[in-house]
Protein backbone atom coordinates (compact mmCIF):
# COMPACT_ATOMS: atom_id res chain seq x y z
CA UNK A 1 0.00 0.00 0.00
CA UNK A 2 1.30 3.63 -1.18
CA UNK A 3 2.07 5.56 1.63
CA UNK A 4 2.98 9.33 1.28
CA UNK A 5 4.42 11.47 4.14
CA UNK A 6 5.23 14.75 4.61
CA UNK A 7 6.94 17.10 7.48
CA UNK A 8 7.04 20.61 8.48
CA UNK A 9 8.52 22.56 11.54
CA UNK A 10 5.52 23.73 13.79
CA UNK A 11 4.00 26.88 12.57
CA UNK A 12 2.00 29.60 14.29
CA UNK A 13 -1.07 30.53 12.06
CA UNK A 14 0.16 28.58 8.77
CA UNK A 15 -0.55 29.56 5.48
CA UNK A 16 -2.41 27.85 2.93
CA UNK A 17 0.54 25.83 1.14
CA UNK A 18 1.31 24.36 4.71
CA UNK A 19 -2.33 22.57 4.56
CA UNK A 20 -2.12 21.49 0.93
CA UNK A 21 0.44 19.58 1.97
CA UNK A 22 -0.81 17.72 4.69
CA UNK A 23 -4.38 17.09 2.56
CA UNK A 24 -2.18 15.54 -0.18
CA UNK A 25 -0.03 13.29 2.82
CA UNK A 26 -1.45 10.37 5.01
CA UNK A 27 1.11 10.97 7.75
CA UNK A 28 1.85 14.45 8.72
CA UNK A 29 5.56 14.88 11.12
CA UNK A 30 5.73 17.78 13.03
CA UNK A 31 9.25 18.62 13.14
CA UNK A 32 9.62 19.50 16.69
CA UNK A 33 13.18 18.58 18.02
CA UNK A 34 14.82 20.37 15.09
CA UNK A 35 16.41 23.90 15.96
CA UNK A 36 14.40 26.78 16.48
CA UNK A 37 15.60 29.56 13.66
CA UNK A 38 14.89 32.99 13.99
CA UNK A 39 12.21 35.06 11.33
CA UNK A 40 10.59 31.69 10.45
CA UNK A 41 7.48 30.92 10.52
CA UNK A 42 7.62 28.78 13.59
CA UNK A 43 6.21 31.72 15.99
CA UNK A 44 4.77 34.54 13.63
CA UNK A 45 2.72 34.69 10.55
CA UNK A 46 0.53 37.49 8.34
CA UNK A 47 -2.62 38.50 8.65
CA UNK A 48 -4.09 41.51 6.71
CA UNK A 49 -5.65 44.76 8.03
CA UNK A 50 -7.03 47.83 6.74
CA UNK A 51 -3.75 49.35 6.48
CA UNK A 52 -2.08 46.29 4.76
CA UNK A 53 -0.43 43.56 5.79
CA UNK A 54 0.93 42.35 9.67
CA UNK A 55 2.99 40.33 11.09
CA UNK A 56 1.30 38.36 14.28
CA UNK A 57 4.87 37.74 16.24
CA UNK A 58 4.86 34.92 19.66
CA UNK A 59 7.58 36.10 21.80
CA UNK A 60 9.69 33.21 22.57
CA UNK A 61 12.71 33.08 25.22
CA UNK A 62 15.42 32.65 22.86
CA UNK A 63 18.82 32.64 25.09
CA UNK A 64 20.36 29.74 24.67
CA UNK A 65 17.86 28.95 21.70
CA UNK A 66 21.12 27.31 19.65
CA UNK A 67 21.09 24.48 22.22
CA UNK A 68 17.54 24.05 22.47
CA UNK A 69 14.64 22.30 20.09
CA UNK A 70 11.50 23.91 19.05
CA UNK A 71 9.64 21.56 21.61
CA UNK A 72 11.95 23.19 24.32
CA UNK A 73 11.33 27.27 23.27
CA UNK A 74 9.21 28.92 25.65
CA UNK A 75 6.84 31.65 25.36
CA UNK A 76 7.72 35.22 26.77
CA UNK A 77 4.74 36.18 28.53
CA UNK A 78 5.96 38.85 29.84
CA UNK A 79 4.43 41.04 27.03
CA UNK A 80 1.11 41.49 26.48
CA UNK A 81 1.18 39.76 22.84
CA UNK A 82 -2.28 37.75 23.35
CA UNK A 83 -3.82 40.72 23.57
CA UNK A 84 -2.49 42.30 20.56
CA UNK A 85 -2.93 39.02 18.19
CA UNK A 86 -6.63 39.19 19.29
CA UNK A 87 -7.46 42.73 18.93
CA UNK A 88 -5.23 42.45 15.22
CA UNK A 89 -8.02 39.65 14.63
CA UNK A 90 -10.74 41.15 15.76
CA UNK A 91 -10.51 43.48 12.98
CA UNK A 92 -11.47 40.76 11.21
CA UNK A 93 -15.47 41.16 12.68
CA UNK A 94 -16.72 42.64 9.25
CA UNK A 95 -15.62 39.29 7.42
CA UNK A 96 -18.59 37.10 6.17
CA UNK A 97 -17.10 34.16 8.78
CA UNK A 98 -15.58 35.96 11.74
CA UNK A 99 -18.09 35.06 14.53
CA UNK A 100 -17.81 31.55 13.17
CA UNK A 101 -14.09 31.75 14.75
CA UNK A 102 -14.63 33.91 17.90
CA UNK A 103 -14.97 31.68 20.60
CA UNK A 104 -12.01 29.65 19.83
CA UNK A 105 -9.53 32.33 19.58
CA UNK A 106 -11.05 34.12 22.44
CA UNK A 107 -10.53 30.90 24.36
CA UNK A 108 -6.99 30.64 22.07
CA UNK A 109 -5.75 33.97 23.77
CA UNK A 110 -7.10 33.85 27.27
CA UNK A 111 -5.11 30.86 27.92
CA UNK A 112 -1.55 31.39 29.08
CA UNK A 113 0.54 29.37 26.67
CA UNK A 114 3.89 28.01 28.23
CA UNK A 115 5.35 26.21 25.01
CA UNK A 116 5.09 27.47 22.19
CA UNK A 117 4.55 24.06 20.05
CA UNK A 118 1.75 23.58 22.48
CA UNK A 119 0.00 26.65 21.28
CA UNK A 120 0.61 25.50 17.29
CA UNK A 121 -0.12 22.50 17.74
CA UNK A 122 -3.67 23.42 19.06
CA UNK A 123 -4.35 25.80 16.29
CA UNK A 124 -3.13 23.56 13.27
CA UNK A 125 -5.46 20.47 14.87
CA UNK A 126 -8.23 23.12 14.57
CA UNK A 127 -7.81 24.16 11.50
CA UNK A 128 -7.22 20.42 9.86
CA UNK A 129 -10.73 19.68 12.05
CA UNK A 130 -12.14 22.98 10.35
CA UNK A 131 -10.46 21.88 6.50
CA UNK A 132 -11.60 18.58 6.72
CA UNK A 133 -8.89 17.23 6.35
CA UNK A 134 -7.63 14.11 7.36
CA UNK A 135 -3.88 13.10 8.39
CA UNK A 136 -2.03 11.35 11.01
CA UNK A 137 -0.60 13.87 13.16
CA UNK A 138 2.67 12.65 14.47
CA UNK A 139 5.51 14.39 16.29
CA UNK A 140 8.96 13.64 15.37
CA UNK A 141 10.39 14.03 18.96
CA UNK A 142 8.39 10.49 19.41
CA UNK A 143 9.66 8.73 16.90
CA UNK A 144 13.39 8.31 18.35
CA UNK A 145 14.90 9.33 15.19
CA UNK A 146 18.96 9.40 15.13
CA UNK A 147 20.06 10.66 11.40
CA UNK A 148 19.98 14.84 10.17
CA UNK A 149 19.47 16.48 7.50
CA UNK A 150 18.49 13.88 4.11
CA UNK A 151 19.36 11.11 6.39
CA UNK A 152 16.65 12.04 8.90
CA UNK A 153 14.07 12.60 6.14
CA UNK A 154 14.78 8.69 4.91
CA UNK A 155 15.17 7.59 8.39
CA UNK A 156 11.40 9.12 9.51
CA UNK A 157 9.86 7.29 5.17
CA UNK A 158 11.54 3.82 6.22
CA UNK A 159 9.97 3.97 10.18
CA UNK A 160 6.78 4.68 9.00
CA UNK A 161 6.94 2.68 5.69
CA UNK A 162 6.33 5.54 3.64
CA UNK A 163 6.71 5.19 -0.25
CA UNK A 164 6.64 9.48 -0.95
CA UNK A 165 7.52 11.67 0.93
CA UNK A 166 6.38 15.55 0.12
CA UNK A 167 9.17 18.56 0.05
CA UNK A 168 8.45 21.98 -0.55
CA UNK A 169 9.38 23.16 -3.62
CA UNK A 170 13.24 24.46 -2.21
CA UNK A 171 13.54 21.14 -1.36
CA UNK A 172 15.26 20.86 -5.20
CA UNK A 173 17.71 23.17 -4.33
CA UNK A 174 19.38 20.61 -1.47
CA UNK A 175 17.46 17.07 -1.70
CA UNK A 176 19.85 14.75 -3.70
CA UNK A 177 16.42 12.26 -5.46
CA UNK A 178 18.80 9.30 -6.10
CA UNK A 179 19.65 9.15 -2.30
CA UNK A 180 15.60 8.32 -2.27
CA UNK A 181 15.03 6.37 -4.97
CA UNK A 182 17.83 4.06 -3.93
CA UNK A 183 16.19 3.31 -0.59
CA UNK A 184 12.59 2.98 -2.69
CA UNK A 185 11.38 6.77 -1.83
CA UNK A 186 9.94 8.73 -4.35
CA UNK A 187 10.44 12.52 -3.71
CA UNK A 188 7.58 14.91 -4.83
CA UNK A 189 8.27 18.65 -4.59
CA UNK A 190 4.63 20.60 -4.02
CA UNK A 191 4.59 23.24 -6.19
CA UNK A 192 1.91 25.67 -4.95
CA UNK A 193 -0.32 27.73 -7.35
CA UNK A 194 -1.61 30.14 -4.82
CA UNK A 195 -5.33 30.73 -5.56
CA UNK A 196 -6.97 34.04 -5.25
CA UNK A 197 -10.61 34.40 -2.83
CA UNK A 198 -12.59 37.15 -1.92
CA UNK A 199 -10.92 39.24 0.64
CA UNK A 200 -12.14 42.30 2.52
CA UNK A 201 -9.81 45.64 2.56
CA UNK A 202 -8.54 46.82 -1.39
CA UNK A 203 -6.56 44.42 -3.62
CA UNK A 204 -6.09 40.80 -2.78
CA UNK A 205 -2.71 39.22 -0.98
CA UNK A 206 -1.31 35.99 -1.01
CA UNK A 207 0.49 33.94 0.93
CA UNK A 208 -1.21 34.85 4.12
CA UNK A 209 -2.18 33.13 7.74
CA UNK A 210 -5.47 30.45 6.93
CA UNK A 211 -7.13 32.65 9.02
CA UNK A 212 -8.03 35.30 6.39
CA UNK A 213 -9.38 32.24 4.08
CA UNK A 214 -11.68 31.07 7.03
CA UNK A 215 -12.85 34.65 8.10
CA UNK A 216 -13.42 35.73 4.53
CA UNK A 217 -14.76 32.28 2.62
CA UNK A 218 -15.35 29.77 5.72
CA UNK A 219 -15.08 26.27 6.09
CA UNK A 220 -16.89 24.84 3.66
CA UNK A 221 -15.43 26.66 0.83
CA UNK A 222 -11.96 26.80 2.36
CA UNK A 223 -10.71 23.43 1.41
CA UNK A 224 -11.85 24.20 -2.06
CA UNK A 225 -9.93 27.23 -2.74
CA UNK A 226 -6.70 25.98 -1.15
CA UNK A 227 -6.86 22.78 -3.72
CA UNK A 228 -7.85 24.82 -7.12
CA UNK A 229 -5.22 24.52 -9.44
CA UNK A 230 -3.45 22.12 -7.01
CA UNK A 231 -2.62 18.31 -6.96
CA UNK A 232 -4.60 16.39 -5.31
CA UNK A 233 -4.41 13.90 -3.00
CA UNK A 234 -5.96 10.99 -5.02
CA UNK A 235 -3.81 11.89 -7.83
CA UNK A 236 -0.62 11.86 -6.26
CA UNK A 237 -1.44 8.37 -4.68
CA UNK A 238 -2.28 7.32 -7.99
CA UNK A 239 1.53 8.30 -9.71
CA UNK A 240 2.86 6.25 -7.51
CA UNK A 241 0.83 3.31 -7.85
CA UNK A 242 2.00 3.68 -11.55
CA UNK A 243 5.61 4.13 -10.77
CA UNK A 244 5.63 1.01 -8.66
CA UNK A 245 4.26 -1.04 -10.71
Amino acid sequence: MATILTAHQPSYLPWLGFFHKLAISDVYVSLDNVQFEKNSYVNRNKVKIPNGVVWLTVPVMTKGHFSKTISDLKIDNSTKWRIKHWKTLQLYQKAAYFENYRDFFEEIYEQNWELLVDLNEHVTRFFLKELGIDVKFLKSSELNLQERKSELIIEMCEKLNANMFVFGVLGKDYVNTVDFESRGIKAYFQEYNHPTYPQIWGDFVSHLSVVDLLFNVGPEKAYEVIMRENIEKDELTKMLRQEQA
